[in-house]
């Protein structure tokens, strides 16, 4: 049997918690945050999950056996491809809530599958839906697509999940886009070579996943985003396959992958992509920073970004996430600083970006903190738990969630407290208790990325429309203050609203137009950065808005 992911939280099903798991884990992080329940509630299992009635029936057998072995309308496939993993996700799929469940389940094995999916999708007047690890925050895999279509298929692309050409002369490899991190890196591993893109989600988000949505990852500086590791996508619409041309750089014209890049499953669906690859790091060092104030941290940041030293790891958290997370007491905000090279020592490099932290007022130990010990250690940890930790929360009635902005450096201090100040007032509003805190997690020469969590206490039953109050409040105060709504998290249903408000009305044509040139029915994923294209079923096709 295949392994299966949990129906409604994070990772596997069965590396679920226990019932006096989450009972144990709840009562600890209760004392913890000083609010909670420590009676954790009960997920609704899947076997008790209702669905509405599919509205499209799977192709015939008898008619093409092999596309309609391609599809599944079983209970456990169509509430797995319900929801991608945000807070509001979670805690619907936690109480049994999957309303917007996809009729379909599409499973292509190779590309020309995927061509088949979506004509026979487009006949069918069905919404597609490109789906890989599930783990997208922003609503862009859900199936609020309209009244306009006949009904929604979800196309699982996590069988096209290859390493299927290696160039080692030129660093760059050809992968499928439904590949897994881990499998990626694992097929990699045997020529010595490493993608060394890790966002949060890594375990279970896929290299299309990544590609669509412009995902930010392991680096800090310089090559933050997968935009820098692309050297050409390959893409499957319902007009044909498009596919920019393998090159280090080119100046003709708009790039198509480029295009393609944060397209988020409209233009097309990426099937495969050449990106670069390198030598796996073998020189490490770094340190745990400590600054008086978190401002200190940030003017450090600043003249990190601004030296030339490049450093992979560059993280700034304030005081109150490093005593959350158990890297510190609360007394003090904490740079997480790393170097790593597969060609030469990095000592010296640190030894440099030491010397400017200790400018702006920072302090550590000297003897060097892993990645797996002291305060770097426990943040570690805690980042990567956090998703695990956060499915415990839900049970225990507490809200918790991000969001992640980027702003210019001669704006940032002004920037985050005014956007921190304005949430912390609706958490009040909304919860009456609980903590919004701050980190930096990529930085520019020119400015950074902060992203703020919220844990706060909240009445069951209530979770979403709470949080939906404080992101509306947090989406006004980001774009007002001149920050972007979303830097590595993308757009999907969540965020059109100030999408919509930030971006130049020029632009928002020029994209209806690519729209309607690759996918003139509009099937691929309605709804997410441009309004669906088909009116109500009863009307017309319409022509998409001038």
């Amino acid at each position: 049997m295949p392994r299966e992911r949990n129906h409604w939280g994070w990772g596997w099903a069965d590396e679920a918690l226990s019932e006096a798991q989450v009972r144990e884990a709840a009562g600890g992080l209760a004392q913890h945050l000083g609010f909670g329940s420590a009676e954790a509630e009960r997920a609704v299992p899947l076997e008790a999950v209702e669905l509405p009635a599919p509205r499209l029936a799977p192709p015939r057998a008898g008619a093409d056996a092999a596309l309609a072995g391609l599809f599944a309308d079983d209970r456990a496939s169509r509430v797995r491809h319900t929801y991608g993993r945000a807070y509001r996700d979670v805690v619907r799929g936690f109480r049994g809530d999957f309303e917007h469940a996809p009729d379909l389940v599409a499973r292509p094995r190779e590309e020309h599958d995927v061509a088949r999916v979506l004509e026979w999708a487009a006949g069918a007047g069905a919404a597609v839906i490109p789906f890989g690890g599930g783990t997208s925050v922003v609503g862009g895999v859900e199936a609020r697509v309209g009244a306009g279509y006949a009904g929604v298929v979800s196309l699982d692309l996590t069988a096209l999940d290859r390493v299927l050409e290696v160039d080692a002369v030129s660093r760059a490899a050809r992968v499928q886009g439904g590949v897994l991190g881990p499998d990626l890196e694992a097929q990699l591993a045997p020529h010595g070579l490493t993608l060394r893109h890790f966002p949060q989600s890594f375990q279970f988000s896929t290299l299309g996943g990544w590609i669509v949505t412009r995902a930010g990852g392991h680096f800090a500086t310089l090559q933050t985003h997968i935009d820098d590791l692309v050297e050409s996508v390959r893409a499957i619409a319902p007009s044909g396959a498009w596919e920019s041309r393998r090159l280090p750089g080119s100046g003709a014209g708009p790039s198509p992958d480029r295009l393609l890049l944060g397209s988020e499953g409209t233009l097309g669906v990426v099937t495969e992509a050449w990106v670069r690859v390198r030598p796996k790091p073998v020189h490490r060092a770094g340190r745990a920073v400590r600054f008086g104030s978190f401002a200190d941290g940030a003017e450090a940041v600043r003249a990190l970004a601004q030296s030339g030293l490049h450093p992979e790891n560059c993280r700034l958290i304030d005081a109150r996430e490093a005593a959350l997370t158990f890297a510190g007491d609360g007394s003090c905000a904490l740079l997480v600083l790393g170097f790593e090279s597969a060609h030469e020592p990095v000592d010296a490099r640190l030894e440099s970006a030491l010397a400017l932290c200790r400018a702006a007022g920072g302090s550590w130990e000297e003897r060097a903190e892993g990645a797996r010990g002291g305060a770097v250690g426990s943040w570690r940890e805690a980042f990567l738990r956090a998703p695990y930790v956060r499915d415990v929360l839900v049970a225990m009635g507490v809200l918790s969630e991000t969001f992640e902005t980027a702003i210019t450096w001669d704006r940032f201090a002004a920037f985050v407290e005014t956007v921190r100040g304005a949430v912390q007032e609706a958490v009040r509003e909304q919860c009456g208790d609980g903590l919004v805190t701050c980190r930096v997690t990529h930085a520019y020469p020119d400015g950074a990325a902060p992203y703020f969590t919220v844990v706060a206490p909240v009445k069951r039953g209530e979770e979403v429309d709470r949080w939906d109050a404080i992101k509306r409040v947090a989406g006004d105060a980001i774009l007002a203050s001149g920050g972007t709504i979303t830097h590595h998290h993308a757009v999907g249903r969540d965020h059109r609203p100030w999408y919509d408000a930030q971006r130049p009305d020029p632009f928002a044509a020029a994209l209806r137009g690519a729209k309607a040139a690759v996918d003139p029915a509009g099937i691929l994923n309605p709804g997410v950065l441009i309004d669906p294209l088909r009116a109500p079923a009863e009307a017309p096709l319409a022509p998409p808005a001038d």
